[in-house]
């Protein structure tokens, strides 16, 4: 019999917006939940993020169109993907499994996989913001995707094939009306493309947070502390999951939830034996104050490969990858690179000098094949790697999640997220 207090009936690790959307549906479900997180909630990508719903992106990263462009791409010192040279290495097992992922079979399966979680990404969030009352922080207007030159237009129209495939629904734009829509933009815009079912939130941060505050006002436990060791143990005739915290105490909990983003490689390790090719895309953001209004919806660059999302407390300039692990120092010049493209689609942006304090930088949680891991392994339950589409997928994931939980059938086939993929 171990000794140690039992609180709560399943720990959710990890309070970015993954892990508080996870501890509100399994609290709804009749389940005492703890929280437990180093930081304060949502102080990594859930505060950062480009606020973009991007159910439209249900492309994997490693595709057959990129393998050209990647070369390019990667000596380009502004362009959308770097690796910083100390961590070469380091990264290249995740690159050579990144690569693997390039055959059309592959693509083909792992966007059916993202499909799936993002047609329904909505529908779910839908039914949480109508019992959060968050409505006022989501914006319902669609984005746009937009081409200064008519080759990168064309080009793209393949991959619209293969989203359109997935059912993915988006309107045609000439130059002309992606001008009367946006009227801000560069009058060399050639042409446009029009996403209505996507969203996105004015302050992702708040959002993440006034979610996190439902978990209270609910009755959820939050706990701030860094959880040291994860251990299966057995309290009398019961399995379930030592936690040991800088709290200075231990605690047994029954079930756990594994919802640490980028850092979540040990613990699937340590709970596991299971090694996961989990790296980070690490992604920076630039803000600009008072030009919240200039667009009135996300719009991202075709050729540039970068988002601008209205917020209100400012522009939010973000998309760049950056390949350089959880622990070297950011490279602000990779936010600060974002003002010229932002210039060259928005003349009506000045030159500015830029503050330390509109800058930022975040690790997205990043597998080879673009596709979370939500599983179960004897009361743990796994909730990461959702790369870009962390604020797109949480609801969903959440809500899969608490299906594991309650062994309830999902409709969603689960099986393209389980671990033993890897």
């Amino acid at each position: 019999m171990i000794n140690m207090p039992v609180e709560g009936d399943i720990a959710v690790v990890g309070a970015g917006i993954i892990g508080i959307c996870c501890a509100i549906f399994l609290q709804e479900q009749g389940f005492k939940v703890v929280l437990v997180d180093r930081e304060p909630p949502a102080m990594g990508a859930s505060k950062g993020n480009a606020g973009h719903f991007a159910t439209e992106q249900v492309l994997p990263l490693a595709s057959p169109q990129l393998a050209w462009q990647l070369p390019s791409m990667l000596l380009n010192p502004f362009g959308p993907v770097a690796i910083q040279w100390r961590y070469f290495f380091k990264v290249m097992p995740w690159w050579l499994r990144f690569l693997r992922q390039m055959s059309r079979q592959q693509y083909q399966q792992n966007s059916k996989g993202i499909a799936a979680l993002n047609n329904n990404a909505l529908l779910a969030y839908r039914d949480l913001l109508s019992r959060t009352g968050l409505k006022t922080l989501i914006r319902c207007q669609g984005s746009m995707l937009v081409f200064e030159t008519q080759r990168a237009y064309f080009s793209y129209l393949n991959q619209l094939e293969a989203m359109q495939a997935q059912g993915v629904q988006y309107e045609l734009m000439s130059g002309a009306h992606v001008l009367k829509s946006e009227p801000a933009l560069n009058t060399n815009i050639k042409a446009g493309i029009f996403f209505p079912d996507t969203w996105h939130t004015v302050n992702p941060w708040q959002f993440a947070t006034q979610l996190f505050n439902y978990f209270r006002r609910e009755g959820g436990v939050f706990k701030q502390a860094e959880v040291l060791e994860l251990t299966r143990k057995h309290n009398g005739k019961h399995q379930g999951i030592k936690v040991k915290t800088t709290a200075g105490k231990s605690w047994w909990v029954p079930r756990v939830v594994i919802a640490t983003g980028a850092w979540s490689k040990p613990w699937v390790y340590q709970l596991t034996g299971k090694k996961v090719p989990l790296d980070t895309e690490r992604g920076y953001h630039l803000n600009l104050q008072g030009y919240q209004n200039i667009i009135s919806m996300p719009v991202t660059s075709g050729e540039r490969k970068f988002i601008m999302t209205p917020m209100n407390e400012g522009l939010r300039l973000a998309g760049t990858v950056e390949f350089a692990g959880l622990s070297l120092p950011p490279n602000m010049r990779r936010a600060k690179m974002l003002l010229p493209h932002a210039q060259a689609l928005l003349p009506g942006l000045p030159e500015q000098k830029i503050g330390a304090s509109q800058c930022w930088m975040g690790c997205r949680p990043s597998l080879p094949d673009s596709l979370p891991v939500i599983d179960e392994d004897k009361g743990v339950y796994f909730a990461f790697g959702h790369q870009h589409l962390g604020l797109t997928q949480a609801a969903i994931t959440a809500l899969l999640v608490s299906h594991l939980v309650t062994g309830k059938r999902s409709d969603i086939d689960l099986t393209p997220y389980q671990l033993s993929r890897f």
